[in-house]
């Protein structure tokens, strides 16, 4: 069965906007539905005349996926899910063995998925028997997709979703054992508008202590911070911070010095080096080297390596901790 040409993929996938805390039930059109917020690859499955897999950036990963693709054979053609790809390892979501697909070659990808199969977790419908269901409320596109989900084996798998905000606490409280990012909160009255950002988004989030080597903009009005940790006895870098608030900046600009000791860093690298995942640009990125000190910030949870993945929050300056006493 052919899918109408507005269902076409690539498709724009619905969105969330963080949230300083659980939202209230009553907070969202409809009531709140809490769903956890999986660490995965976002990924739009479209099962027409053929099978086909997309990113929410509009990349086709059928190919990343050839385990996927084919569990997506269960789906009754006209189908268009919104989901997650996910690795399960001991027990945990592994980032990283999704990366590892990206650029692998097919004798890779056979044994990545021979030994750390992936699977699916849809949270979504779009389409149902080729009709566009993304007008319709949340609560009846997850109506939809239960029913057709009753016919399905793993590792095709639904998202569970709950109304309750008690149940969501512990969903919050104890899923991160099991890297769980947080929570997604939708309202049940909403259609899903791709490209929107109607949702909201909980992350668990960790206080620690990183240095900074480097900043983004003049040492004396810093814009971002560049961070590192001590791996293998080098400091590398591992992200950097979102932009300073003006204050924020005054004040460590005043702390801020210029390198006294040879530096482990390079003047200018690629965005790459930086944002791990956000590789957005290609003219090389200019640090201002510093002093390395310490600085606390705020940082979700998701890592990848030493790295993180996401920017972080600077929260303030501690010059009295020796860098030295950072560890990775």
């Amino acid at each position: 069965m052919s899918l109408p040409a507005e269902l076409w993929p690539p498709l724009s996938a619905a969105l969330a906007r963080p949230a300083a805390a659980i939202p209230a039930t009553s907070s969202l059109p409809g009531g709140a539905r809490y769903e956890p917020k999986w660490d995965g690859f976002r990924l739009l499955i479209f099962a027409a005349d053929e099978i086909t897999l997309w990113s929410r950036r509009g990349k086709d990963l059928t190919r990343s996926f050839p385990d996927l693709a084919a569990a997506a054979a269960q789906l009754p053609a006209g189908i268009v899910l919104d989901g997650e790809a996910v690795v399960w390892n001991s027990g945990r979501l592994d980032f990283d063995a999704l990366l590892r697909r990206s650029n692998a070659g097919v004798a890779a990808l056979t044994r990545m998925a021979h030994d750390l199969p992936a699977s699916y977790v849809a949270f979504d419908v779009l389409a149902v028997a080729g009709r566009d269901t993304r007008a319709l409320r949340l609560d009846d596109r997850r109506a939809l997709l239960e029913e057709v989900a009753r016919s399905w084996s793993p590792p095709l798998n639904l998202s569970p979703v709950t109304s309750d905000h008690a149940e969501a606490s512990q969903w919050f409280d104890t899923l991160v054992q099991a890297g769980i990012e947080g929570l997604i909160v939708k309202g049940g009255a909403q259609p899903y508008r791709g490209g929107e950002r109607d949702w909201l988004k909980v992350k668990h989030r960790d206080t620690l202590d990183v240095i900074c080597g480097a900043v983004i903009g003049p040492r004396e009005r810093p814009q971002e911070l560049v961070l590192g940790l001590p791996v293998g006895g080098v400091l590398r870098i591992v992200g950097r911070t979102s932009p300073l608030p003006t204050e924020a900046a005054r004040k460590l600009g005043k702390i801020l010095q210029s390198p006294v000791t040879p530096h482990p860093w390079p003047e200018q690298v690629k965005p790459g080096a930086v944002d791990r995942f956000n590789r957005s640009g290609r003219d090389l990125l200019k640090f201002t080297l510093v002093q390395p000190v310490v600085v606390e910030v705020s940082a979700d949870v998701a890592m990848t390596g030493h790295s993180f993945r996401h920017a972080v929050r600077y929260l303030r300056a501690r010059p009295e901790i020796p860098p030295a006493e950072i560890s990775d």
